[in-house]
């Protein structure tokens, strides 16, 4: 399916190094998984955690999902990735999660990645980049690194804009609510 969207580059014992979708061509599932990541991120949003969703599918049926419960939970390990991993090992009983799909609203951090990696997930679509803690290429490329032995495929900017814009409203407002506080404090 993916083989005219991919990039192999073969080392020696005819190894995957690198794979990489250049031009990723997204179907109608895809959009519909992505919009049931968005909308777990806008209930992580309304619940005052940053606001990322993620559902894992594996033959077109969801299987597990997320939204980030860090502060809900006091779990720093609590990302909507690690959620829907969880949820997914549950449901199979297994903690491989081979041929699954991720959809998640913003680019897993190394920490997720990890995980993606140890349970196997074969592809993850993200909306939107995050340019300081990315792992999937934009601050770091930790998920296509040469030393894992299993290779992830990976697309991205699936209804970017729309998840950039509730990331950057969220921060928006939480920054606009730090300095009432502060003003409120001052007044005291």
């Amino acid at each position: 399916m993916f083989k005219s969207l991919l990039k192999i580059f073969l080392g020696a014992n005819n190894q995957n190094l690198v794979v990489s979708v250049d031009k990723p061509t997204f179907n109608d599932d895809d959009r519909q998984f992505m919009r049931r990541a968005l909308e777990l991120a806008r209930q992580a949003a309304d619940n005052n955690e940053v606001p990322v969703g993620a559902v894992l599918v594996k033959s077109g049926k969801i299987i597990g999902e997320g939204c980030n419960q860090s502060i809900i939970q006091s779990d720093p390990t609590a990302h909507a990735e690690i959620q829907a991993l969880r949820n997914a090992g549950k449901n199979l009983n297994n903690y491989r999660l081979v041929d699954t799909t991720l959809y998640v609203s913003l680019e897993p951090c190394p920490m997720c990645v990890g995980s993606l990696i140890h349970a196997r997930v074969s592809r993850v679509v993200f909306a939107a980049s995050d340019l300081k803690t990315g792992a999937c290429g934009s601050a770091l490329n930790l998920i296509q690194d040469s030393s894992h032995n299993h290779r992830v495929i990976v697309e991205k900017g699936l209804m970017a804009e729309e998840a950039s814009q509730l990331i950057s409203s969220f921060f928006r407002r939480r920054r606009a609510e730090k300095r009432l506080e502060r003003q409120d404090s001052t007044k005291n």
